[in-house]
């Protein structure tokens, strides 16, 4: 006897079915155990309560801050008023910036750089 007749002559399908089963329910619990391993270090290191990790950042515009507005501003004038994001971050590649996406990033957590609310942006006065 060979082939599928022997697999189902002996329950193999059944097994086939108990080890895909076996299979997920392991792979679960190590992703669960690997999900909640921070949780375990934490306590086996002194059960810190705090929060660790990078402090929130200030809107304060520091000095590099400043000058990268005066560079995009200095961009933007050749746009108009108004100017769409990706046209911005295009110039600013043409012209050399280091950067661009990021500092962008930082203009508008800043609030120097708004949303008119039509898909374009204007610098805050």
């Amino acid at each position: 006897m060979y082939g599928l007749e022997a697999i189902s002559t002996h329950n193999g399908w059944a097994m086939a079915v108990a080890g895909v089963i076996i299979v997920f329910c392991g792979l679960v619990v190590l992703s669960s155990t690997i999900a909640q391993l921070h949780k375990v270090l934490r306590l086996l290191n002194g059960g810190a309560t705090g929060t660790e990790g990078a402090p929130a950042a200030d809107p304060i515009m520091h000095q590099n801050l400043a000058e990268s507005a005066r560079q995009f501003r200095l961009i933007s004038d050749r746009t108009g008023e108004s100017f769409p994001l990706p046209k911005l971050i295009e110039l600013a590649e043409l012209s050399g910036l280091p950067r661009p996406h990021s500092t962008i990033n930082d203009l508008l957590r800043a609030g120097l750089i708004v949303p008119d609310g039509k898909g374009y942006f204007f610098w805050k006065q």
